[in-house]
């Protein structure tokens, strides 16, 4: 599997990155669509094959903060 891969279960555009170092394995999500940049929406050790329901969900929530903070953003200028 290549380290980076698309993660449409949190959002279209969304990806996950993996890092290995000798203690673990983490995952990184990660949206590249942003005005700001490339927005780091969660990090955590990869304990299972297949992302967790709640790692998801808070990475959903974290995207939506953040797009909802760019409009508020748009809005005043």
């Amino acid at each position: 599997m290549p380290l980076s891969r698309p993660m449409p279960e949190v959002a279209v555009g969304v990806e996950e990155l993996r890092i290995r170092d000798a203690a673990a394995i983490y995952r990184t999500f990660y949206f590249t669509k942003s005005k700001r940049g490339i927005l780091i929406l969660h990090a955590c050790v990869k304990k299972t094959q297949n992302a967790p329901p709640h790692e998801i969900a808070l990475a959903r929530k974290r995207l939506k903060e953040m797009r909802d903070e760019e409009q508020q953003i748009d809005h005043r200028t």
